[in-house]
């Protein structure tokens, strides 16, 4: 007898018609994951090796010692395979990440890494549900190939979701906090406090209702603090952000050191302006709720006043049609 057959004999016994298809697949699986070690695996720097050999002065060790003492990127031997390649694509991702509150140099990589892992296992899920679901009884290509395929790439959405989601609430919480963290600038400058002393001020005092705004003020800070021009300070955040409020907020106050006008006044104008913005949200909102709340009402509202109001009159016709035939018959 052939072995070839009696192997395919074997695999229909235990996993169903699909069975040698099954195997072939759950065989490339588990060359993939033999082979993914291999092709990932980080080449030796000839050149970081010759420089480490070479011995140096106290500085050299200090420096390998903080070396040491720092915690250790374990995904940067594989940033080659997470982190798009090109530029642009690179700086797009870094930079949606950031908007989403994921600030760590190694965001994108966590990133595509997360995805990777998540699309694997849930694959992996899949396959073993498929292969239990064709054991117990015939079930047809088609929906083997959902079992199979549908949770992997749920898993591989999951992040994508997750920092869609977390992108969207940060910037209507930052959005929302706005105008507060404006009245309290003001308050601030008015009393006598320096802009930058202000910032410090609004940010500590918004971290229990509007943390993402109040990192945002501290970023602001710390990078003034560290040296970096205020004006380009403020267009990082505007770009960082990416609320429109935000960026208008920015460019009155790139505007007014520009001109040297108070920035008393420009925060007054403009606070006043982003109150009058919140008041024509809010009236937005409550124009929307009549429109959504018709679908309801029209479900839960309309059919219980149908039966009050024809309930009877069908019953009474029932009972008559009812007694017509008994009468007839």
């Amino acid at each position: 007898m052939n072995p070839f057959s009696a192997i395919n004999t074997m695999l229909t016994d235990m996993l169903g018609p699909l069975g040698p298809l099954i195997a072939i697949g759950m065989l490339g699986f588990l060359l993939i994951l033999i082979a993914l070690p291999t092709m990932l695996k980080k080449q030796r720097d000839r050149y970081a090796e010759l420089k480490d050999s070479v011995p140096n002065a106290g500085a050299k060790a200090n420096q390998k010692t903080l070396r040491r003492q720092e915690k250790t990127d374990k995904l940067e031997r594989f940033a080659q395979y997470l982190e798009p390649q090109k530029q642009e694509e690179l700086s797009a991702a870094k930079l949606r990440l950031l908007r989403a509150g994921y600030s760590a140099k190694n965001s994108v990589r966590m990133y595509h890494a997360t995805q990777f892992i998540l699309g694997i296992t849930f694959l992996a899920l899949g396959l073993i549900y498929a292969l239990l679901k064709s054991s117990q009884g015939e079930v047809d290509t088609q929906m083997l190939i959902v079992y199979t395929l549908l949770p992997g790439c749920i898993g591989y959405y999951i992040p994508i979701y997750w920092v869609n989601k977390r992108l969207e609430q940060r910037r209507t919480q930052i959005i929302e906090g706005f105008p507060d963290a404006l009245d309290l600038m003001l308050v601030c400058v008015e009393a006598g406090q320096s802009l930058d002393q202000s910032i410090i001020r609004v940010g500590k005092e918004s971290r229990a209702g509007y943390p993402a705004l109040a990192d945002e003020f501290d970023m602001i800070s710390q990078e003034v603090k560290a040296g970096k021009e205020r004006i380009q300070v403020l267009k990082d955040m505007s770009e960082r952000v990416g609320v429109p409020d935000v960026a208008s907020f920015v460019t009155t106050l790139v505007q007014s050191a520009t001109f040297g006008t108070s920035v008393a006044d420009a925060l007054r104008v403009y606070s006043a302006d982003m109150r009058d913005k919140r008041i024509m949200r809010a009236e937005e909102k409550a124009n929307m709720l009549p429109t959504k709340l018709t679908l309801g009402t029209m479900l839960f509202t309309v059919p219980p006043l149908l039966i009050i109001l024809i309930g009877p009159s069908v019953y009474g016709i029932a009972t008559m049609l009812g007694q017509m035939n008994a009468g007839g018959g």
